[in-house]
């Protein structure tokens, strides 16, 4: 079984547990509106996604309205649906997390997201709240904490694992990577400077004048931190700045 299966499995059982020793007078918090919150669950796996539907069952507050297998089926199930929170897996076939987050908050913006997973990569991170997710929380949350989660979402307030949190912290503090702030055409020149060739040979592949490529090789040295275009062509390599084929 994969990590996403046993956690689903997990899920399913805890599930199970938290109903049988559910009272049917206090199934979860008493309902504070009206109408209970209404939710998505967005996850590639089928016992994930039922673990979670059964779960949340457990709670009078809180309706799952609907199961998406990828980013694409959420999408497209949002103006159906109507779900408040959404919970959304981060890496799926066909659209990912991140990119099924955007075009949500897009399309929708009064709808929330929290990423639930069992990633805690700090690109993926970043990508998922960068495209507009509210919460960032891992499988192993429990059902309690996942329920206040997305309590807090509907109110329009963030959950955010701590360790995602920390890994977020790390990353602010560390500086940016060399070439960061190269232009596009820097990046050019910078391939062909690599390939070993000449300001007059770049000038002619990219149909610029000499000085024009000389002025980005100053740019490129400076941006880098290098002393030379010998230097600067090790650290584009080491930094992958660009493809050597």
């Amino acid at each position: 079984m994969t990590k996403d299966e046993i956690l689903g499995d997990l899920v399913l059982r805890h599930s199970s547990f938290v109903l049988r020793r559910s009272s049917p007078t206090r199934k979860g918090r008493a309902m504070s509106e009206t109408n209970p919150i209404r939710v998505m669950i967005v996850d590639d796996h089928l016992l994930v996604r039922d673990g979670l539907k059964l779960l949340l069952s457990t709670f009078d507050d809180l309706e799952v309205v609907a199961l998406a297998e990828d980013g694409g089926q959420a999408v497209d199930l949002c103006p159906q649906a109507q779900p408040d929170v959404v919970l959304m897996d981060i890496v799926m076939p066909n659209l990912d997390g991140p990119t099924a987050t955007a075009r949500i908050r897009e399309s929708f913006p009064k709808v929330q997201v929290i990423a639930l997973t069992s990633y805690m990569e700090e690109d993926l991170i970043q990508r998922v709240i960068g495209a507009g997710a509210i919460g960032y929380l891992l499988k192993s949350v429990s059902a309690f904490q996942l329920a206040e989660a997305i309590r807090a979402a509907h109110r329009g307030r963030s959950t955010i694992d701590p360790v995602a949190v920390q890994v977020l912290v790390q990353s602010a503090s560390q500086p940016p990577p060399p070439g960061h702030d190269l232009t596009e055409r820097e990046r050019e020149v910078l391939a062909l400077l690599v390939d070993g060739k000449t300001n007059n040979e770049i000038a002619e592949d990219l149909t610029l004048s000499p000085a024009t490529v000389r002025g980005y090789v100053s740019n490129i040295l400076s941006k880098l931190e290098a002393s030379n275009r010998t230097e600067a062509a090790s650290l584009a390599l080491q930094h992958n700045l660009v493809s050597k084929v």
